[in-house]
Parts: C-alpha cells; sequence; structure tokens
C-alpha cells in the first residue's frame, strides 16, 4: 500500500486511516481493543472530534504511551474564542496529550480569516505557538465553504465528503487541493453506508496521491476487512471500474448521504435515516428496517411541518421534505408487499 503525504503538513501515512466517529456507539473496552488493533495492524492516523461524544476519551485510552507513534486530528465546533479554548483544551486532556497534529474547524459553514472580526482563525495561530496543535485543517460538507478554505492559503488540510459517487465539481476539488499542496482527508467514503463493497471504495481512493481516506470502523470485523487491504491493496481494475460506472448510473443524483446535519426535527422525525430509507431496504437489507419501531418513525413523516428547516442545513441542497414523502410511499409499499426488497 502506498503512502499519502497531507500536503504541506508534511504527515506522511499509509492510504488507510481510521475514523473514529462510530466508536462512539461501542463500549470502553471494545473500542480500546479495535484501536490498539488498528494500531497492530499498520494505521498511524486517526480522526475524530470534540462532538464524538466519548471518542476522544478512547483514542486516549487506547493510545497513552504510544502518542509519538500515531497521527491524531480533531475538530472543534466552536463559535467564539471563549469556547475554541475550552474545546481544545478538553480535547487535550481526554487524549492524554500535550499537542494534537491536525485541529479543524468543525463543519466549517464559512472560511474563519485573520482579521474577520470573529477572533478565531487568531485562536488556531494561538494554540500553534502555544504548541498544542501543529496544524490548521478545516472541515466542509459545502463545496463553495471548500473551494474558498483551499483558495485562502490559510489552510493545511481539507476533510470532505469523497467516495466514488462524488460529482465532477467533488473530482475536481482534489486537483485543487493539489494545486494549493493541501492535504485532502476524504470523509464518507462509504458515503454514510450505501456503499457496501469497499474493495471499490478501497480501489477508487488508490488512484489519488494527495487523498488520505479515514473509514468510519466500530467492529472488529470492519476493521480486519481494512486492514486486509495493507498488504494486498484492491486495484482499480477493468472489472471495478464497471463496477463503480454501474453504482453511479443507480445512486448519483438526489439522495440523502445521512450525514444528520438537518437535525434535530421539530416533531422528531429521524431525518438521516427516514430520507433514504428507500436505499438502505435495497442496499442494506435488514429486517430492522421493517420493524415496529422503524415503522413507527416512517409514520412520523406524516407529522411534517414543512418548516423547511431540514432544507436549510442541508449542505447538499436536498429537498429534504420532498425525499422523506418519498421514501415513505416506497416503505408503505414494501411493507404491503407490492415491492420486494433483500
Amino acid at each position: 500500500m502506498k503512502n499519502i503525504t497531507l500536503g504541506s503538513t508534511g504527515i506522511t501515512v499509509v492510504q488507510n486511516a481510521f475514523g473514529a466517529l462510530p466508536i462512539q456507539r461501542v463500549d470502553m473496552a471494545s473500542a480500546v481493543q479495535i484501536l490498539r488493533r488498528a494500531y497492530e495492524g499498520g494505521m498511524r492516523f486517526f480522526d475524530t472530534a470534540r462532538a464524538y461524544s466519548d471518542s476522544e476519551e478512547k483514542l486516549g485510552n487506547a493510545f497513552e504511551g504510544l502518542r509519538d507513534q500515531i497521527f491524531i486530528a480533531t475538530k472543534t465546533q466552536a463559535k467564539t474564542p471563549e469556547e475554541f479554548r475550552r474545546q481544545l483544551d478538553t480535547s487535550l486532556k481526554l487524549l492524554k496529550t500535550d499537542y494534537v497534529d491536525i485541529y479543524q474547524f468543525h463543519c466549517a459553514d464559512t472560511c474563519w480569516r485573520p482579521g474577520d472580526g470573529s477572533g478565531m482563525y487568531e485562536c488556531m495561530l494561538e494554540a500553534k505557538a502555544a504548541g498544542k496543535i501543529r496544524h490548521i485543517g478545516v472541515t466542509a460538507h459545502k463545496l463553495n465553504v471548500a473551494r474558498e478554505c483551499v483558495e485562502s492559503g490559510l489552510y493545511e488540510t481539507l476533510q470532505f465528503p469523497f467516495s466514488y459517487l462524488s460529482s465532477q465539481k467533488e473530482l475536481e476539488l482534489v486537483d485543487l487541493c493539489r494545486s494549493h499542496n493541501m492535504g485532502l482527508i476524504a470523509m464518507k467514503g462509504l458515503a454514510g453506508g450505501l456503499i457496501n463493497n469497499s474493495r471499490a471504495a478501497f480501489a477508487f481512493m488508490s488512484q489519488f496521491d494527495n487523498v488520505l481516506p479515514i473509514w468510519g470502523i466500530q467492529k472488529m470485523s470492519e476493521l480486519e476487512e481494512w486492514l486486509s487491504y495493507m498488504d494486498q491493496a484492491p486495484v482499480l481494475d477493468e472489472e471495478l471500474k464497471a463496477f463503480i460506472e454501474k453504482e453511479k448510473a443507480e445512486l448519483t443524483g438526489d439522495f440523502c448521504r445521512g450525514c444528520g446535519y438537518c437535525m434535530p426535527c421539530p416533531v422528531g422525525i429521524q431525518i438521516n435515516n427516514c430520507a433514504r430509507m428507500s436505499l438502505m431496504l435495497r442496499r442494506a437489507p435488514s429486517a430492522q428496517w421493517l420493524s415496529e419501531t422503524w415503522q413507527a418513525n416512517m409514520k412520523k413523516i406524516e407529522d411534517c411541518l414543512h418548516c423547511n428547516q431540514c432544507m436549510k442545513k442541508c449542505p447538499y441542497e436536498l429537498n429534504t421534505p420532498e425525499l422523506l414523502v418519498k421514501n415513505y410511499e416506497d416503505y408503505k409499499k414494501v411493507l404491503a408487499g407490492e415491492v420486494k426488497v433483500g
């Protein structure tokens, strides 16, 4: 497997990194076991966030004594300098370290700049001067914000959703990062669970010499699948290219990625799953989606206020209320036996 250097940071690791959002869903002992196995298997880059409940604490417990052997990226959703400093100190304490390799503005909806009056970018510079962070990064879901951050020259890394379902404009972002000597950290490489062929996902990423994918992992079996590619990395051959083209024909367009930034819903609709239920039934068939619990969750769509809050918050600018209705109608057909899945 080849190594990736994240632009001007100089951070060089194998093109197979660990996304630590999902480990907040498992107990401490299981998380520590998974993280240590990832390290033993050769992973060296671990991405977490202050917003991921106890994910940072789990990394801290797993890698105590190994800090100089790994790279840690974490994030802040702070909107004020005071909150920035508080979150950074909390992250350092939980991670059991005195520095983080990359500190990122989390899900930025603006490009923070020196002198913009917010004081936010100045906080990054202050933390870097104090040795608390080594590199300044940003994560975004909106293409226009991502492009502005890259072109500003103020950030050393960009984290952005990227997979073989990405549009041409998103593919162009890879080249833009390269031209600015900026590392691209690829989140949602499995498109929020819609991609279920890890070989194809991995082979697609291997085309790019400046992209580091972080795979969201919460089970040892998932981890072992990614680790198996350390020695035998999938190659983007004609068979996988044809498979990807077939997938893109089926999925490219207006579909919910499940990011959850539309939440919470005023009437309790679980938008991030309900708005893509049709795809989940077909691509990740499971009896759980037809359970009484999920029938009740889908029925809540009838209570939609059409306030359009979800649509305004969607980073992909989807017509979320319309997607909810379409998915609910399809779901009812599946329940009635009019449409077969699985």
